[in-house]
């Protein structure tokens, strides 16, 4: 008796949403519920509902042209490279010579 087996193609691939790819989905859908936290609060404090929704459209707008422009920028690790390069420091600096002098050639050889 054949097993028949399918076989799927979207394996260690990241995930993509209209062109959005990996994490910047997820800050896609951490805006959107951002802004939706927004509008039930000024909806709740009394904030016209028209002035609710034009806030919250233009804020909608501007984050999704954000996280766009940074899928498209960076692409699916860029972001990432990015913000590690910028935590590396420029120079590393030594202005004590202590820590070559104590190294050994043999590890199994001990100081006097």
């Amino acid at each position: 008796m054949a097993s028949v087996y399918e076989i799927n193609k979207g394996i260690n691939k990241p995930i993509e949403f209209k062109g959005l790819k990996a994490q910047y989905v997820m800050y896609l859908a951490g805006g959107m519920v951002g802004l939706f936290v927004l509008f039930a609060v000024m909806y709740l404090a009394g904030v016209s509902v028209y002035l609710c929704l034009i806030v919250v459209g233009g804020a909608g707008f501007s984050v999704v042209s954000w996280v766009t422009r940074l899928s498209h920028k960076y692409g699916e690790f860029g972001l990432m490279k990015e913000t590690g390069f910028k935590k590396v420091p420029p120079a590393i600096t030594g202005r004590s010579r202590k820590i070559f002098t104590g190294l050994s050639s043999n590890p199994n050889k001990q100081k006097l």
